[in-house]
């Protein structure tokens, strides 16, 4: 009795592993040849070094080199000081359009962040980058109990 049970769990694990592994070939990625395809001028935005307080808007230009209309559905910045703003309409095949990015410049130092772009693409996630340095403005001395201009 006990060999019939082990025979019949054992045949029972071997069908639901050869089904197993039929489903997993089953789901293959198929890849649309005709997807819209987002390509960018550049994948890092370099700010350089700028001063405290400077103007931190800077976009990534990009166009749509698929065939079908680009949608992005989402744009996150790594953290709260990176603010991402992107197009809501779609972008038609062949147009070009940019997603926008304020950096906060009122924190001094590096600048190495990301933006997280989803969108319907072939490459579904994109990750951008900014980089840089923020430093403290320059200010000039002020002369402390300095003479008045000299009249003759």
């Amino acid at each position: 009795m006990k060999k019939i049970l082990l025979s019949i769990g054992l045949a029972t694990l071997t069908i639901f592993s050869i089904q197993a592994q039929e489903t997993k070939t089953d789901n293959a990625v198929i890849t649309n040849p005709n997807a819209a395809t987002i390509t960018f001028e550049t994948d890092v935005v370099d700010y350089g070094t700028i001063e405290q307080g400077a103007d931190g808007l800077r976009e990534f230009k990009f166009k749509n080199t698929g065939k079908e209309p680009l949608i992005i559905s989402n744009a996150t910045g790594s953290c709260g000081c990176t603010v991402p703003t992107w197009p809501k309409e779609p972008i038609k095949p062949g147009e070009s359009s940019s997603i926008k990015v304020k950096y906060d410049t009122k924190r001094l130092g590096a600048i190495n962040k990301s933006v997280t772009i989803t969108s319907n693409a072939t490459e579904a996630t994109k990750v951008l980058r900014i980089k840089g340095n923020v430093i403290a403005p320059k200010t000039t001395p002020v002369k402390e109990g300095g003479a008045g201009p000299v009249e003759n």
